[in-house]
């Protein structure tokens, strides 16, 4: 399906032409349409793709402008890339997370545009950092609104957005709008499944608070009663303050809180540093914005078993 009736937009049409045409006509081999046929997604990262992958299934070709291990807030767009979301048929971002990713959409021409945050309902989420409010520092403020983006980490909402990226498949794609249904069913049933899961899960724990080095778990802990402190805000590079480190290490000390909770794509320093003052353990606790080969499992459904998994031990299931 993925056939190139559009011209290059904005910042790409500006790299094509200080690359020159002999750039572009070298790397055709690399950006060349999906011929295969196939409803062609360009997804900004994993949880978007895998989104693409269980409703599309066979009849759709995914391509993720994160790669595996990179860390997608700092993602920007390359040459390559935006030719390649140009000559997509649909692209799935979350906008407010990558700001790269929203301008591209914006200026592409793709008919179908899905943003997954239009398709539930956010909140803001922040960390008391130094005494004030840390929002999600997306390198433009104006994008995120101060919005909590990672939906994708509380089943429910998660499965909303499964709903509605089912519906726009449907409607950009007709001729298999039974197959995209039938596949959004099951993936929103095994949605439903995990959410009762981590209901049973967490239901009867000695604690009900966690540290983590990045605010990514707030749905989360909203949705199953449980209380997320985070060292640094929603942004998992960004550096916390003393007072605040300090403040977690007597919280941590006066809640019995056992563990500090770190991610497999940033650096496990700043917990380990926490740890270390507070002999508390640490362990990883992951929001899942990569697969990689260090991730406990080899996609969602696996990796949130692990969560679930590493929070019982942490918070003490009775």
């Amino acid at each position: 399906m993925n056939v190139w009736r559009r011209l290059i937009p904005g910042t790409a049409l500006a790299a094509a032409t200080a690359l020159g045409l002999g750039a572009l006509t070298g790397c055709s081999d690399t950006v060349a349409a999906n011929s295969s046929g196939k409803f062609d997604v360009v997804a900004s990262f994993y949880p978007m793709a895998f989104l693409a992958e269980q409703i599309g299934g066979r009849y759709v070709h995914v391509t993720s402008l994160t790669q595996p291990g990179q860390e997608p807030h700092e993602l920007e767009i390359s040459f390559k890339q935006a030719i390649q979301l140009e000559k997509s048929d649909a692209v799935l971002y979350l906008k407010g997370l990558q700001p790269a990713v929203d301008k591209a959409a914006a200026l592409s021409g793709v008919r179908t545009k899905i943003d997954a945050a239009s398709l539930t309902s956010l909140e803001e989420h922040g960390t008391e950092v130094g005494g004030h409010a840390a929002e999600h520092d997306t390198h433009d403020g104006e994008e995120s609104g101060g919005k909590d983006p990672h939906i994708w980490l509380d089943p429910v909402r998660y499965a909303e957005v499964a709903q509605g990226v089912g519906r726009a498949f449907e409607k950009a794609d007709p001729q298999h709008a039974d197959a995209y249904r039938k596949n959004t069913d099951a993936l929103v049933k095994k949605l439903d499944d995990l959410n009762t899961r981590f209901e049973q899960g967490l239901k009867n724990t000695k604690n009900k608070v966690f540290i983590t080095t990045h605010a990514a778990f707030g749905y989360l802990a909203e949705r199953y009663g449980l209380t997320e402190e985070a060292v640094s805000g929603l942004d998992p590079e960004s550096e916390p303050s003393v007072a605040r480190v300090r403040d977690l290490q007597k919280m941590a000390k006066a809640d019995g809180v056992s563990t500090v909770f770190y991610e497999t794509l940033v650096s496990d320093k700043t917990a380990k540093t926490i740890a270390a003052d507070t002999n508390l353990k640490t362990d990883v606790l992951d929001p899942l914005e990569g697969i990689t080969d260090r991730s406990r499992g080899t996609d969602y459904f696996q990796v949130m078993e692990s969560n679930l998994k590493a929070l019982q031990t942490a918070l003490g299931t009775k």
